[in-house]
């Protein structure tokens, strides 16, 4: 299949990064022979971030960017790049330079064979409290999930389009963005990569939401999967619509998401 190639980068407040960046985004830019553009979300970034993308985006057609009208968290600015992409494969990258767009290629080489390749930080270089805090969300997840995901919040990962747009995105919720997929039907393959120290600036994480949030998320998450509608049809009119019906196939087939009706799930702001 011919593909192109999306990648998503949300910006808050990353004015010491943006261009050691895009000096490294254009590294993997002359090397990738499918056509491959840069998107950057500004979520409401108070600093020079916006300020140096629009002078980064004049000067290449490879990027673009779109700015929130205030800082809404990183699942919004997800859904924003998502929402307006229209490649057939997105990446997602931070843009704290503590992934490698470089190791974009490791994930490319399987995503035709998988909906979703996401990245796993082998060793991470982080402080410890931060280390600490996301190896026992690691922990809680899988217990409360019983899956096989090593690294849910690696910002390192490739989905196509046709997936990213099914998934239902609340707030928190970009860190389970794996185990949304196979609620949807969809395979996820993970690659071991490596991971560095951050470029510059500060985490926009702490303690509160690198811990409790993903624990709460996790119990949402959980009443999604044993709820979720699926269905197979076994027979079906020749002129129904003048094609198969969704869900006519081998398997069940995970019904879109009703937005709203999870009692669980709320409207927290967790940047």
């Amino acid at each position: 299949m011919d593909h192109s190639f999306t990648i998503l980068i949300p910006v808050y407040n990353e004015e010491e990064c943006i261009l050691p960046l895009v000096k490294e985004t254009n590294k993997f830019l002359e090397k990738v022979s499918i056509p491959t553009s840069i998107l950057f979300i500004n979520d409401g970034s108070n600093d020079k971030s916006l300020e140096l993308i629009k002078t980064v985006c004049i000067s290449d057609k490879n990027y673009h960017f779109i700015s929130l009208n205030r800082n809404y968290g990183l699942s919004t600015a997800l859904k924003a790049g998502i929402d307006n992409a229209n490649s057939t494969l997105l990446g997602y990258l931070d843009a704290d330079l503590q992934t490698s767009p470089m190791d974009f290629f490791k994930l490319l080489e399987h995503i035709d064979q998988y909906d979703l390749v996401t990245g796993y930080r082998q060793i991470r270089q982080d402080t410890v409290i931060k280390r600490a805090t996301s190896s026992l969300a690691n922990y809680l997840r899988r217990i409360l999930l019983n899956d096989n995901i090593i690294d849910t919040g690696c910002p390192l990962k490739i989905i196509k389009t046709d997936i990213a747009k099914r998934l239902p995105f609340y707030e928190g919720l970009h860190r389970f963005i794996p185990n949304l997929v196979t609620i949807l039907g969809g395979t996820v393959k993970q690659i071991p990569i490596p991971h560095f120290k951050r470029y510059a600036g500060t985490s926009k994480f702490n303690f509160r939401n690198r811990l409790f949030g993903p624990v709460i998320d996790a119990i949402a998450l959980r009443w999604m999967q044993r709820n979720v509608i699926s269905y197979q049809i076994n027979e079906y009119s020749k002129n129904l619509n003048g094609k198969q019906p969704n869900g006519s196939n081998d398997k069940k087939s995970p019904s879109e998401f009703a937005i709203g009706h999870n009692p669980i799930l709320g409207s927290r702001e967790n940047d």
